[in-house]
C-alpha cells in the first residue's frame, strides 16, 4: 500500500507560456508546489509531465527531491496510470503545477479523510481555489481509463469518476474553518494571476511554504481595504 504524491505539469501553457518555471521570490512555481508538498506524508514524490517539457522540468524536479515521469502529453489520464504502474502506487495525491500555494495541511487532512472512509476519490470544497489537491485510488483511475470515451475524460484524469458518482465513493467536504474562501483564486493561468501571486508572496512569503490560512487571511485583508 504505497501513496504517491503526483504534481501533473508541463510547459505548453499558450496564455502564459512556461509558467511553471517562471520566477516567485528567486524560485521556480513549480518549486515553490514542490517544497509545500514535501510537507505531505507520501512514499513516492514525482513530477508527471510530457517528453516536449521533461528536460526543462527535470532540473527542477531534482532540485526539491521529486522523480520525473515522462507520460503522454494529452491524454492525461493514462499518464497516471502509467506512473501509478511504474511506482507500484496505491493511492494518488494529485497536484497540478500551476499551484505554488498548494497547502501541505489541507492535502494531510483530506487524505486522512480519505483513508478513513475508504474513498475512491476525495477533495475539499470551498478553500481558496489552487491550495487542495486530489486524492484519488489507483483502482478507480486503471477503471476510469478502460472505459472513458469522451476526450475530456482523458484529458483530466478525474472527469470520468466525477460524472459517475454511482460507481466511485467520492467524498466532497467542506474546508476547514480559517481555510474556507471559495471566491479566492491562487491559481496561475494569466499574467493576471502571476501579478497576484507575486503580490502574495510578497507580502507572506518568508522562505517556507505560505499556508492556507495565512492566504485566506490576505485576501480578507485585501478585501477590506478596497471596501469589500
Amino acid at each position: 500500500m504505497l501513496t504517491g504524491i503526483f504534481v501533473q505539469v508541463r510547459l505548453g501553457s499558450t496564455r502564459l507560456p512556461a509558467k511553471a518555471v517562471l520566477p516567485i521570490q528567486g524560485i521556480s512555481l513549480i518549486r515553490h508546489a514542490m517544497r509545500a508538498l514535501r510537507g505531505v506524508p507520501a512514499d513516492v514524490l514525482a513530477l508527471l509531465t510530457d517528453r516536449k517539457s521533461a528536460s526543462r522540468l527535470e532540473i527542477e524536479a531534482l532540485a526539491e527531491g521529486f522523480e520525473t515521469f515522462v507520460g503522454p502529453e494529452e491524454d492525461v489520464l493514462e499518464r497516471y496510470c502509467l506512473a501509478c504502474r511504474k511506482f507500484s502506487v496505491t493511492t494518488v495525491i494529485r497536484a497540478t503545477g500551476d499551484n505554488p500555494l498548494v497547502s501541505a495541511c489541507l492535502a494531510r487532512e483530506i487524505a486522512r479523510i480519505h483513508e478513513e472512509h475508504k474513498a475512491d476519490l476525495s477533495h475539499f470544497l470551498g478553500c481558496p481555489w489552487g491550495t487542495g489537491v486530489e486524492v484519488v485510488e489507483a483502482e478507480a483511475l486503471f477503471k476510469a481509463a478502460k472505459e472513458a470515451s469522451d476526450p475530456a475524460e482523458r484529458e483530466h484524469c478525474t472527469t470520468y469518476l466525477y460524472r459517475h458518482p454511482d460507481r466511485f465513493k467520492i467524498l466532497e467536504p467542506e474546508a476547514p474553518e480559517g481555510m474556507h474562501a471559495p471566491d479566492a483564486r491562487v491559481t496561475v493561468d494569466t499574467p493576471e494571476d502571476y501579478a497576484r501571486i507575486e503580490r502574495i508572496f510578497q507580502s507572506l512569503y518568508r522562505g517556507t511554504p505560505i499556508e492556507a490560512d495565512a492566504v485566506v487571511s490576505w485576501f480578507l485583508r485585501e478585501a477590506w481595504k478596497n471596501g469589500g
